[in-house]
C-alpha cells in the first residue's frame, strides 16, 4: 500500500511532481500493454536518471512495494502489466542519451531511447545496429533488452543479447552494477550481461546499455516467392538455408495474412496462393544479384509457383511494407488479437505448419500464420471476440495445443515476445520441474523481497492455466 507519506519521499527522490502521475486517467493508462488482461498500479514514476532509479528502488525494496519497469508498452506477453499494484516506472521519457562511438563501434544509450533510432544514427557513421523488432520505431531499446527482442534480420545476424557488449543496473536493492563493459571479448566471471538481457525486468532494472554495431551492408535485394501450399513453403525455407546462401530476411504470410493485408490496403499481392515468402538478402551488389538468382531457383525446385525479384528499392519497400501491415490488418476482421510467436527448428516447419491447420480446424478458430520463418520464429495470430466467451475458452484450449506442439517438435514457448504473464502457465513444460526451480532460486538470490516485476515468468500457483476470459 502506497501512502501519503511513501508519495511525498518520492517526490522528493524524483525532484519533480510533474513526473509522478496518481491521476486516475493515467493509472489506467498504464494498466494494460499489447497483450491480455489489465491491472491498476498505485503510481506511475518518470525517472530519468539512474540515481533517481536507485533512490525509488530502494525505497521499494525497504517498503516491499512492487515495481514494474515499462517502455512504450508494446510489449505481447504482458511483461510491464502492474500485476500486483505498486509502482510502474515509466522510461519513456529518458532518452538524453545516444552516443555513436564509430571507433568502437559502439552505441551507448538510454533506456527510453527508441530503438530505430540507434540504427539510424549508426547508418551515419556506415553502422548498423541489426536487432529489428516488427515494432522498433515505437519500442524502447530499454523494454528490447529486457524482453531479448528479435526481428526478420534475426535470421543472419542475431538478437538483441547478440549485440549487448555492456549495462548499467540497478539491482533490486538499489546498488547500481556495471557488467560487461566496450570490449567485444570478456570473460571475466560469470556473465551478468546476458543473464540481465531477457530477464523481462525480474532481476533489476536496465538504466544504460552499450550496443555493438556492425559495418553496413553496401547494398540489399528482395524477392516474393509465391506458393499453391504452405507445406512447399516450409520445404523451401531448409532449402534456401542448406544452398550456401544466407539471406538477411525470410518472412512468410498466409493466406488468410495476405488477404487481410490486401483488404486493409491493397498493395498487389497475389490472393490465389497459400503462402507467400518474402526474402532480403545483403551484400556486395554483384554478389547478391547472383545469389538472387540461385534462391529463386532453388525455390522453384521445391514447388513454388513463381519468383519475383523486386525491380528497385520502391518496390521492396511496398513488399515489406505487407509484411508490417499484416498485424493492423487481421484485426479489422475481429478485435481481440492473441499474439504467439512458438518457435521450433527450421527442419519442423512443415511439420508445424501440419500441426497448426489440425488446430484451427479442431478448434474451428480463425488462425493467421506469419512470422520470421527462416530462424522458425512462427507468429501464429488468433482473431477472436472476448466477448464471445465460447470462442475464448476454444482459443484457450488451441493456444495450448500450439504451444503443446512446438515443445513436442523441439521448439521454445517464445523466440521474442518474452514469458510474461501470457506464457507463465508453460513453463514448466518446457524446462521440467528442476529447470523452473533453478531459476527460481536465481530470482530469488537477486531480488529477496521480490519486488521486480513479480508476476511475471513463474507460474504463481502450481499447475496454473492460461485465462482468456473469466465467467
Amino acid at each position: 500500500m502506497i501512502t501519503e507519506q511513501i508519495v511525498e519521499r518520492l517526490k522528493s527522490i524524483m525532484g519533480s511532481e510533474n513526473r509522478v502521475l496518481l491521476e486516475k486517467a493515467d493509472l489506467v493508462s498504464y494498466s494494460y500493454d499489447g497483450s491480455f488482461g489489465a491491472y491498476i498500479p498505485e503510481i506511475i514514476l518518470q525517472p530519468v536518471s539512474t540515481e533517481e532509479v536507485a533512490g525509488i528502488v530502494k525505497l521499494a525494496n525497504d517498503m516491499k512495494i512492487p515495481v514494474y519497469p515499462r517502455g512504450r508498452g508494446t510489449s505481447l506477453s504482458g511483461g510491464p502489466l502492474p500485476v500486483h499494484g505498486g509502482m510502474v516506472l515509466d522510461f519513456s521519457r529518458w532518452t538524453q542519451k545516444l552516443i555513436i562511438d564509430p571507433e568502437d563501434t559502439v552505441a551507448i544509450v538510454s533506456p527510453g531511447v527508441i530503438t530505430a533510432d540507434i540504427d539510424r544514427e549508426a547508418q551515419r557513421h556506415g553502422l548498423m545496429y541489426p536487432p529489428d523488432p516488427s515494432s522498433s520505431h515505437v519500442s524502447t531499446i530499454g523494454g528490447n533488452l529486457a524482453e531479448n527482442a528479435g526481428g526478420p534480420r534475426g535470421l543472419k545476424y542475431g538478437v538483441t543479447k547478440d549485440y549487448v557488449l555492456g549495462l548499467e543496473i540497478v539491482t533490486p536493492e538499489g546498488d547500481v552494477i556495471r557488467t560487461g563493459g566496450r570490449t567485444v571479448k570478456n570473460v571475466t566471471g560469470y556473465d551478468l550481461t546476458k543473464l540481465i538481457v531477457g530477464s523481462e525486468g525480474t532481476l533489476g532494472i536496465i538504466t544504460e546499455a552499450t550496443l555493438q554495431l556492425i559495418p553496413r551492408p553496401q547494398a540489399t535485394q528482395t524477392m516474393m516467392v509465391i506458393f499453391d501450399d504452405i507445406i512447399d513453403a516450409g520445404k523451401a525455407i531448409s532449402a534456401v538455408l542448406t544452398s550456401g546462401i544466407l539471406p538477411s530476411k525470410m518472412e512468410i504470410m498466409d493466406q488468410a495474412s495476405i488477404r487481410a493485408v490486401e483488404e486493409f490496403q491493397p498493395i498487389g499481392l497475389p490472393i490465389d496462393v497459400d503462402a507467400i515468402i518474402l526474402i532480403e538478402l545483403d551484400g556486395h551488389p554483384i554478389a547478391i544479384r547472383d545469389e538472387s538468382e540461385q534462391v529463386k531457383q532453388v525455390c522453384l525446385d521445391v514447388g513454388a509457383r513463381e519468383a519475383i525479384i523486386a525491380r528497385d528499392e520502391e518496390s521492396a519497400e511496398n513488399l515489406w511494407k505487407a509484411r508490417k501491415l499484416v498485424s493492423p490488418a487481421i484485426v479489422r476482421k475481429k478485435p481481440t488479437k492473441i499474439s504467439e510467436d512458438a518457435t521450433i527448428p527450421r527442419s519442423k516447419i512443415p511439420e508445424m505448419f501440419r500441426r497448426l491447420q489440425e488446430i484451427k480446424a479442431k478448434y474451428e478458430i480463425d488462425l493467421v500464420v506469419f512470422g520470421h520463418a527462416g530462424d522458425g520464429n512462427l507468429h501464429p495470430n488468433i482473431i477472436a471476440d472476448k466477448q464471445d466467451k465460447e470462442e475464448m475458452k476454444r482459443v484457450e484450449k488451441a493456444v495450448e495445443e500450439i504451444f503443446t506442439a512446438a515443445i513436442e517438435l523441439g521448439g521454445t514457448l517464445s523466440g521474442e515476445h518474452g514469458i510474461g504473464t501470457m506464457k507463465a502457465p508453460f513453463m514448466e513444460m518446457e524446462l521440467g520441474e528442476a529447470g523452473l526451480d533453478m531459476m527460481k532460486r536465481m530470482k530469488k538470490a537477486w531480488d529477496p523481497n521480490n519486488i521486480m516485476n513479480p508476476g511475471k515468468i513463474f507460474p504463481e500457483t502450481k499447475g496454473q492455466k492460461l485465462v482468456l476470459v473469466h465467467d
